[in-house]
Parts: C-alpha cells; structure tokens; sequence
C-alpha cells in the first residue's frame, strides 16, 4: 500500500498546478488538431467555389495564376472506382494539397483546362502551360500545373 499525506495548504497549489497542466495539454490537442485539419479553402485567401467563370478566374488568381478566361478544354470524366498506378500518383498530388480523390470514386465531374498566362519562365508558352481543375457540384476538388510538351511536368498547384 502506498500512502501521500499532504498539508491542506499544499493541496490547493498542487490540485491548481495539476489543473493548469491538464488545460494547457487538452489546449495543444485542440489546436494540432484543428490546425492540421482545416480545409484549403481557410487556408489561404482562395475559395473553392468554381460554380462560374468568375469564381474559377478567382480560384487561380487566390493560388497566384493569371489564366486565359477561355477554357483551352472542358469535359465530364467519371472517376474510377478502382484506382491504377496512375490515378494512385495523383492522388498523392492532390493530397499534398489538402484533396482527396478517393471521395468521389465513381463519381462523374468536371475537368476544366485553362491556360496559365504568368507561370515563370513560360509567359509566352502559347498554352503549353495549363492549370487543370476537378469539380464536383461547383466546387474545386482537385488541381494542378501541367506542361503539355515531351517530356513535361506535372505538379501542385496550390
């Protein structure tokens, strides 16, 4: 048996030090946790909301792109259920940025390509430098930059 015999007038400072303890630690739970879940649409100055034209210019020009305003492509695409090797890459991508494919598996949306007008290095690339989008009920669920040229690139947009 293991006894603790305390003065009552330590007790008090140890039962406030005991309580302040256990704030702070549920504190910096609370705020790693809200921190590391906040959606991308508070993390910076951009909303995902691309229902209009001027919500999709806005979109680009919150991640720092000046686009065409005339979509280079706008096609439906459904997004497969099982994922290859390819979809598994960019969903990496996408989740970098705070996106998640896996959500709208099966799901049919909007793929729309603009092109980038400012991206550095390729300010007269002629459309060779696209920013891509994925919507889904008028809003952003996925993005990112491509290179259409041999032996391009692709990466986050965000």
């Amino acid at each position: 048996m293991f006894v603790i015999s305390v003065k009552s007038k330590h007790l008090k400072s140890i039962f406030a030090i005991a309580v302040a303890f256990i704030l702070t630690v549920i504190g910096g739970v609370v705020y790693v946790s809200e921190s590391s879940s906040t959606p991308v649409s508070k993390v910076n100055s951009y909303s995902l909301k691309a229902e209009t034209e001027e919500e999709r210019q806005s979109f680009f020009a919150g991640a720092g792109f000046t686009v065409n305003p005339v979509p280079l492509e706008v096609r439906e695409i459904i997004i497969p259920e099982e994922f290859d090797k390819v979809y598994n890459e960019y969903n990496e991508l996408q989740k970098a940025q705070g996106f998640d494919l896996t959500e709208y598996k099966g799901l049919r949306v909007k793929s729309w390509s603009y092109e980038i007008t400012n991206y550095p290095g390729f300010e007269n690339s002629n459309g060779q430098i696209r920013g891509n989008i994925l919507t889904y009920k008028g809003e952003v669920i996925a993005c990112d930059i491509s290179n259409i040229e041999l032996n391009g690139f692709m990466e986050k947009l965000l």
